[in-house]
């Protein structure tokens, strides 16, 4: 797994100096797509580590429509202690604006997939937006391939801030169904984050801090789910 990851983060600095560009609309405005790539010191998702502490690199390639409708897929190496060493998701959706309300939505389904082990899942999704602030639920009826419920409520806010910074926090509450970890275990966690970010010579440059209560500390062990600094550098292509 460890060599696994090398090549990937190998393939990753690759991405990061390529020339060659994805970012493409057609003429009349109608399509467009766009790829990323990142790497960053950590892979932290909901306020737990997804590559048992060490880093992640990822890349993503997009496709959307003037008409709101987006699809695309996004791919990270992870480190669960089992036999797959990445993680794919695949989605699409449709994100517009009511009217002229300055109220934004997004509504979609996202799909995760882990090679080489049985735990894929689906998870349906919708957030809305206004000024600064955002509010979304993310659902699924087999969270972790489980069989079982996990609902994710969330709340952000993100403010640009002068010399060419953006301020990005945000907290989440997870509610499991109580078969999803086994009887007797916490069934709830709260996650927030707070960040900074901006771009140098091309590449973004984010630092965020990350943690979790108690609760998700017990739940998905205090080793991944403790406060920690997560610095990420990417490349829109």
């Amino acid at each position: 797994m460890r060599m696994k990851n090398l090549t990937v983060l190998c393939l990753a600095a690759s991405a990061l100096t390529t020339t060659s560009a994805f970012a493409w609309e057609s003429a009349d405005g109608q399509h467009s797509t766009s790829a990323s790539v990142a790497m960053s010191s950590d892979y932290m998702w909901r306020g737990y580590s997804q590559t048992d502490n060490e880093p992640a690199i990822s890349g993503s390639f997009d496709y959307g429509h003037s008409s709101g409708f987006y699809a695309g897929t996004w791919a990270s190496n992870v480190d669960f202690g089992d036999d797959t060493s990445m993680e794919i998701d695949i989605y699409a959706g449709f994100a517009s604006e009511f009217g002229d309300s300055g109220i934004s939505y997004d509504v979609g389904v996202l799909r995760y997939m882990y090679p080489d082990e049985d735990y894929d899942w689906n998870e349906f999704y919708v957030s809305l937006g206004y000024s600064y602030f955002s509010a979304g639920i993310a659902y699924s009826s087999d969270v972790y391939g489980s069989d079982e419920d996990g609902t994710y409520y969330s709340l952000g806010f993100d403010y640009d801030l002068p010399m060419n910074l953006a301020l990005s926090a945000g907290v989440g509450y997870y509610d499991y169904d109580d078969d999803v970890f086994g009887a007797g275990v916490e069934d709830n966690a709260t996650d927030y984050h707070i960040g900074l970010s901006t771009e140098v010579v091309g590449f973004g440059v984010d630092l965020t801090y990350t943690d979790t209560d108690s609760d998700g500390e017990d739940l998905y062990g205090d080793n991944i789910a403790d406060g920690r600094l997560v610095f990420t550098v990417s490349k829109s292509l």
